[in-house]
């Protein structure tokens, strides 16, 4: 499922980029069919590749940030487990205390 989403965001992306190639190429009537042809298929392909960097660095940094997340949380995770035998232990030690000071 996720495969076929990213297909069909990819061919979303590609057709608004041939869009935009479009309308900047209407913006220069003087070219020729085959210039004209020639300037959309290059901005088309400027924008792929824009799209392809831009991508890859934010999965890059997701990655990144997925692992100092992890680390963090099991950080957090190590000192919340010695807190609670920190407590349980000071809790043990309380109730030998007072067993031993009522006997």
């Amino acid at each position: 499922m996720a495969r076929l989403e990213g297909y069909l965001l990819a061919q979303g992306r590609m057709h608004e980029a041939r869009r935009e190639a479009e309308d900047f190429a209407d913006r220069m009537p003087w070219l020729t069919t085959a210039q004209r042809e020639d300037v959309v298929h290059h901005y088309v392909q400027d924008r792929v590749e824009l799209t392809r960097r831009v991508l890859t660095a934010l999965v890059a940094r997701a990655g990144e940030l997925r692992q100092e997340y992890t680390e963090r949380y099991d950080e957090l995770r190590r000192r919340l487990l010695c807190a609670a035998v920190a407590v349980l232990v000071g809790s043990a030690a309380l109730c030998a205390g007072a067993v031993l000071v009522v006997r």
